[in-house]
């Protein structure tokens, strides 16, 4: 990956509906090779989707929980059925181990504290030996991104 693919890159994470012309236009190349370039990344999984970014509470999802998970199951099976419960509960929109004291970190997204609650049920209910689930609920988000800073690559 050259300065060109990272500036690519930069300008898809800003606005993934670019046309073509116009990402080649601002990195000085000609479409098609701008083109093959982005498809090059797409198959290297470096560009893993392009996606629309939904305003959460614009749509009535204004909570947002992070729950901390603690288990003493640290098995491959246990594991295993913990991704299956997790993946199933679309609310989740994040899940990741841990290390330090928390064993998990789920992000989740819901319109209410009753809406929580029937996902938390949901989550204890698939997957079996959670020995501790605390919540935290987001009061404002002072930031929030999904663009990565590739300069210093």
């Amino acid at each position: 990956m050259d300065s060109i693919d990272r500036h690519i890159l930069g300008i898809l994470q800003e606005d993934a509906a670019l046309p073509v012309q116009v990402v080649a236009e601002r990195v000085g190349l000609s479409p098609n090779p701008c083109w093959r370039r982005i498809k090059q990344l797409e198959a290297a999984g470096v560009i893993e989707r392009r996606v629309a970014l939904v305003n959460a509470a614009a749509v009535g999802l204004g909570v947002t929980a992070f729950v901390s998970i603690r288990t003493n199951q640290h098995n491959a099976d246990w594991l295993q059925s913990f991704a299956r419960g997790v993946q199933s509960i679309p609310e989740i929109v994040e899940c990741h181990r841990m290390s330090g004291d928390i064993d998990y970190l789920l992000k989740v997204v819901v319109r209410d504290i009753q809406h929580y609650d029937r996902v938390y049920r949901r989550l204890i209910a698939a997957v079996p030996g959670l020995s501790d689930v605390s919540s935290t609920f987001s009061m404002e988000r002072l930031k929030h991104g999904t663009k990565l800073e590739l300069a210093t690559l």
